[in-house]
């Protein structure tokens, strides 16, 4: 090889070489780029939306009754009123085949019920080694209130919690909601339609249910609503607008948990309701 060829050759290898130290640097970055959004993207998933403040259903329940609804106590299904003690008044015309002895006072509903997010929890599912008593290892709701501090939130999450009958409260259960064309009234003069495991709600309630439901997807990623739910809420949401009370009600609650709903929130900002 001549001196000439050699030196050549041995720019082109430098050239090469600084090519490949260039596309190495770059993969660098990249890499580093990669990282350093993996190690946010944890940090955004854990951003709770949800009730961090109040973990007692029992508390939640006593702030409802007298710092939410004490000007407005009315039920959720069949507008009812009842009183500072809980007693209801019934509707002319409510009837109830069940749980008639639950007729006479209030309960407060998980519109999405318990039950429904409860199951996602492996202490409702199977248990925990917490959960023991004189009787033997237990689990369902009341081992997951003792072991599971998110259970306790969802739980006593106040959006999520409406006064209602009891006897419509049992017999609803953990029924889902659906449309119930030709299915009769379940409490006569009250529009609660049961049949199977479905539950139709009054058309008045409608709008504040599926907003409520959609809260519940939205701040707690472990409960998930099927397609066909998710479709018949944005239905419901889209057809029945918030209204004066929705709107105090939730802003009320916003004071209390220091969390918004936003499906509640921003509907009411545009409508002017918000105040």
């Amino acid at each position: 090889m001549t001196p000439n060829a050699a030196a050549q050759a041995a720019r082109r290898l430098a050239t090469l070489l600084a090519c490949l130290l260039a596309a190495l640097a770059l993969l660098s970055c990249g890499d580093t780029d990669k990282e350093r959004k993996a190690k946010q993207k944890p940090q955004e998933i854990a951003q709770p939306r949800g009730n961090t403040r109040e973990d007692s259903f029992q508390d939640a329940k006593r702030k409802l009754e007298r710092l939410v609804y004490h000007d407005h106590r009315t039920t959720l299904y069949c507008q009812a009123s009842f009183d500072a003690d809980g007693a209801v008044s019934l509707p002319p015309g409510f009837t109830a085949a069940k749980h008639k002895a639950r007729a006479s006072r209030i309960e407060w509903e998980h519109v999405v019920p318990a039950e429904n997010f409860g199951r996602t929890f492996s202490e409702w599912r199977d248990g925990a080694p917490e959960c023991q008593d004189k009787r033997g290892p237990f689990k369902g709701r009341k081992c997951a209130e003792r072991v599971s501090k998110e259970y306790r939130l969802m739980q006593a999450d106040m959006y999520n919690l409406y006064p209602a009958i009891g006897a419509v409260n049992a017999m609803r259960s953990n029924f889902n909601y659906a449309m119930l064309p030709g299915t009769p009234n379940t409490f006569g003069s009250c529009a609660v339609k049961i049949e199977g495991n479905k539950v139709e709600p009054p058309e008045h309630a409608r709008g504040t249910i599926a907003r409520s439901v959609k809260y519940m997807a939205w701040a707690y990623p472990r409960f998930e609503m099927s397609r066909q739910q998710e479709q018949l809420m944005d239905a419901w949401d889209r057809m029945h607008p918030v209204d004066q009370w929705e709107c105090t009600r939730a802003k009320r609650i916003e004071a209390l948990q220091s969390n918004e709903n936003p499906m509640v929130k921003q509907k009411c900002e545009q409508a002017g309701l918000w105040q």
